[in-house]
């Protein structure tokens, strides 16, 4: 923290602050981050509830509406007498065969209007995946008319909705997969820092032989090894785990390098002459005193697990349709025909981008925020 920040906060506040009370107090002054985390949180919202902000149907088909563009939102219903009303709606597309290519045209009826219901019923789907329900945020009043907020894909199904509910697969798999490398991590980290020795010389051999292993080819032969009958729940399992067989080394030796300095430190020496348990002393005295430091590396860790998954899928040997992840929409825009006529099927990149962005800033500033007594 610099001493502007440090400035600006009361002394006496200062003197008697917790390490998570600085940290936050650094945290706050990084606006990027807090940009990034507000984004982050909006988007793990979108994962935990992904039917409640889809519109349509994420794995319906509608052959009529192959490659159908995307669609604006009107909020201004003009009447014909020039009055105007706060009432959201979209003009209906008119599809036609264009009579020399043959190719699908859309073009908007401007004389008809489909109104848009906020928070109303459309189709029915599992909240938290144990409540059926029929809320929605956006929802259309003619339940015949569906809305195209990003267009279509070339079944015709709702691209906006599959990129909510892909939201889902897609964090949950950085999340998970970075939880079990840093189980792993702190686990063998601890135990090789903690003890030393003989322990200490068989962990670190290890960790060196799994980092000088390539992680894109690992990936890609053990993914390539997976039986393509699998059920769709035990492949997102196992290309979990093998997103985090390489991820958990370089956290090992973090943790190894902190307990090593750490084991020394005279409130380790006194918990032990207190008679605390070699567990206490690990988990009630050391972790807790580089936690943020944790916190910070599994924030910068959750976007390489987001870009890995999402690398192995659209190289087709990762999750498998109708698994429906950012990865998996993207192999949709693998060819040429697609980016001509349809190039908001490459809408699911963005929602990587932001997520990958958004999570690097909290990292960040989380990292930055880790030593609040550095100045």
């Amino acid at each position: 923290m610099t001493d502007s920040a440090l400035s600006s906060i009361d002394s006496k506040r200062l003197a008697v602050a917790s390490q998570w009370q600085l940290v936050w107090w650094a945290f706050k002054r990084h606006h990027l981050a807090m940009a990034g985390l507000v984004v982050t949180v909006f988007l793990y919202i979108i994962a935990i509830a992904p039917g409640f902000f889809a519109i349509n149907d994420p794995s319906q088909q509608n052959a009529r509406a192959a490659f159908h563009p995307p669609q604006t939102i009107h909020f201004i219903d003009r009447g014909a007498d020039g009055s105007w009303s706060f009432r959201p709606f979209i003009h209906p597309n008119v599809f036609k065969r264009d009579p020399q290519t043959l190719s699908a045209v859309y073009s908007e009826d401007k004389t008809r209007r489909s109104y848009v219901r906020f928070f109303g019923e459309g189709y029915e789907y599992k909240l938290f995946g144990l409540f059926s329900t029929t809320a929605h945020l956006i929802a259309s009043e003619n339940k015949t008319q569906p809305i195209f907020l990003l267009g279509a894909d070339r079944l015709g199904r709702c691209v906006f909705s599959r990129i909510m509910q892909g939201a889902q697969i897609s964090l949950s798999v950085g999340l998970v997969g970075v939880l079990l490398s840093l189980t792993i991590g702190i686990l063998l980290g601890g135990i090789s820092g903690y003890f030393g020795g003989r322990i200490d010389f068989a962990v670190q051999r290890v960790i060196e032989f799994v980092l000088s292993l390539p992680s894109i080819p690992i990936w890609l032969a053990l993914s390539a090894a997976l039986p393509q009958d699998w059920p769709a729940t035990l492949n997102y399992f196992m290309i979990t785990l093998i997103l985090s067989l390489t991820g958990w080394a370089q956290l090992a030796r973090v943790v190894r390098g902190r307990f090593l300095s750490l084991r020394t430190e005279e409130f380790v020496t006194a918990a032990r002459l207190d008679g605390a348990s070699e567990g206490r002393v690990i988990f009630r005295h050391m972790l807790p005193s580089f936690a943020s430091h944790i916190i910070a590396s599994i924030s910068l860790a959750i976007p390489a697990m987001i870009l890995a998954e999402t690398s192995l899928s659209f190289l087709g040997l990762g999750l498998q349709p109708p698994t429906i992840s950012w990865g998996v929409l993207l192999r949709e825009a693998q060819n040429i025909r697609s980016i001509a006529t349809a190039p908001w099927l490459f809408a699911p990149g963005v929602a990587v981008v932001i997520a990958v962005i958004a999570l690097n800033f909290l990292g960040d500033g989380l990292r930055d925020a880790a030593d609040p007594y550095n100045k």
